[in-house]
């Protein structure tokens, strides 16, 4: 019998609506795979559950009384650590953090306890999100709940866990070069990735970066939507927010994807990508290309991506790290020191150039849209490595230049801004779940997340291509993982490559 913590969050939030399920009993129910579970994957790193079961208390008053209730009302929801949420720790994954109980809420998350979620723990990242694995000198590693001993991914890694082993029905994330995708594939869940401002954000420094984005995760595209409509406001401290109702997200009607035009890209002409990831994406495009209106093959223009990313990611840490190097080195691990010291390397004319190649890229992208509604690839090159393995060094045969190179599938569409999801379809050969990525047109979030639901429901009833679900009977068995934090300085000579000095 399905438990309630199972449910998806729209069907938990319909039987809280219609008084079938009380939020005290969906609260008590997701506490059961964080106390057998949570010992193996590591993906809850600090809870707060008086004061959730007070507000499940409330919110199941306020459900008997007939009053009107708002989008999340009553499903319990996890934090990605690097968002303050009062009354817990925001760590950033740092030691220099390690105590950080905030007495406040990022206005993200007050958006969503407005909305009615309960807010019960953070969820585990890499050293201030820096990463795909989510490994931290303060907790150590989160383990993937279909293999504990490989990572789940970064940098919303214990988001990702969280969801899979139903410990929670939602789950907030970020995403810079693929944060809040990554996760989601290797995990076998949805992770979005919004157009940048659409869930706006006053901790980006940068304001005009539209690198780093905040973003919502559910085990269904639907599920991510309904966090989503929590999430999705305007808010003028953010230069790249736009006036926006996120009740637009809520219940959104999917699309037939018997009209979808869509085309497809192994490794978008430049990526590395490992032979059996991309037979696996071979496979799913196979069974997918019936069911569309098109389905053809396309290689942008994406030139120097690889260099204009790393230039844009290295000078965007000398902000967002400039008062924890400068004070607090000795504290950082060799990972964020690398990356700090990488950003020192660049002159101005080398932002510049990669300025102007990312738009550049940006236009190369866009008009694939002429004449097509999606872009699909693989979500990450390679499946899950052992989390004591800070990073991939060889992809397909191919040295990885950076510590980053190996999910390089990801950045190039975080280097345009495009709305973008990783759909999980099916497992790859090593028993771990496959991630579609699906892109979609520029700013056309809620037809990227419509078409996404679409490809979701027709292939959720061939057992090859719907979403994998862990064993959590034998995940509670189990040993605990280790709080061992492995380090290792990562390589970052993205010089070697074309280097933007000698770019045209």
């Amino acid at each position: 019998m399905t438990e309630p913590c199972d449910l998806t969050a729209v069907e938990a939030r319909r039987l809280i609506g219609t008084k079938q399920l009380s939020p005290v009993e969906l609260l008590a129910s997701c506490r059961k795979p964080i106390d057998t579970v949570n010992h193996a994957v590591k993906a809850i790193t600090d809870t707060i559950w008086p004061r959730a079961e007070k507000e499940a208390k409330a919110a199941e008053r306020a459900v008997m009384s007939g009053a009107d209730l708002p989008a999340l009302h009553g499903l319990p929801l996890g934090v990605k650590d690097l968002d303050d949420a009062a009354g817990l720790i925001n760590s950033y994954g740092s030691p220099i953090f390690a105590k950080n109980r905030v007495k406040h809420d990022d206005p993200m998350v007050a958006r969503c306890r407005a909305a009615g979620a309960i807010v019960v723990g953070k969820t585990n990242v890499p050293e201030f999100g820096a990463g795909a694995n989510s490994n931290n000198p303060v907790y150590g590693p989160s383990g993937n709940p279909f293999d504990p001993t490989r990572i789940p991914g970064g940098s919303s890694g214990g988001s990702a866990v969280a969801l899979a082993t139903s410990m929670l029905p939602i789950c907030t994330g970020s995403d810079g070069g693929g944060s809040l995708r990554i996760p989601a594939a290797f995990c076998g869940v949805v992770g979005f990735r919004p157009s940048p401002g659409l869930v706006p954000t006053d901790r980006r420094g940068q304001g005009w970066n539209m690198i780093p984005t905040l973003g919502p995760m559910g085990r269904t595209v639907a599920d991510t939507c309904l966090l989503l409509s929590a999430q999705a406001a305007f808010d003028p401290s953010d230069p790249l927010s736009r006036p926006i109702d996120g009740n637009t997200f809520r219940n959104p009607e999917a699309i037939d994807p018997s009209r979808l035009r869509v085309a497809f890209t192994e490794d978008w002409g430049t990526c590395p990508i490992d032979p059996g990831i991309a037979k696996t994406f071979r496979a799913r495009i196979r069974k997918l290309k019936p069911m569309l209106a098109a389905c053809d093959p396309v290689t942008p223009d994406m030139g120097h991506a690889h260099d204009a990313f790393g230039i844009l990611r290295a000078t965007g840490m000398l902000q967002s790290q400039r008062a924890n190097y400068t004070k607090h080195r000795a504290k950082l691990g060799p990972n964020m020191i690398a990356n700090y010291e990488e950003g020192l390397r660049y002159s101005a004319a080398d932002v510049s150039w990669a300025q102007a190649e990312q738009t550049r890229i940006y236009r190369a992208v866009q008009s694939v849209f002429t004449g097509y509604d999606l872009i699909l690839s693989p979500t990450v090159a390679v499946s899950p490595f052992p989390w004591s393995q800070l990073y991939q060094n060889e992809v397909g045969g191919k040295r990885m230049h950076t510590y980053f190179h190996w999910f390089s599938l990801t950045y190039m569409i975080s280097l345009t801004g495009n709305p973008s999801l990783s759909l999980p379809m099916g497992l790859e050969p090593t028993g771990t779940p496959f991630g579609m990525m699906i892109t979609g047109p520029a700013a056309r979030d809620r037809f990227t997340l419509r078409a996404a639901m679409g490809i979701e429901q027709a292939v959720a009833g061939d057992p090859d291509l719907r979403r994998p679900v862990p064993d959590i009977v034998q995940l509670a068995k189990a040993p605990r993982i280790t709080s061992e934090y492995h380090v290792c300085t990562p390589p970052l000579d993205s010089r070697s490559w074309a280097g933007a000095s000698s770019a045209p």
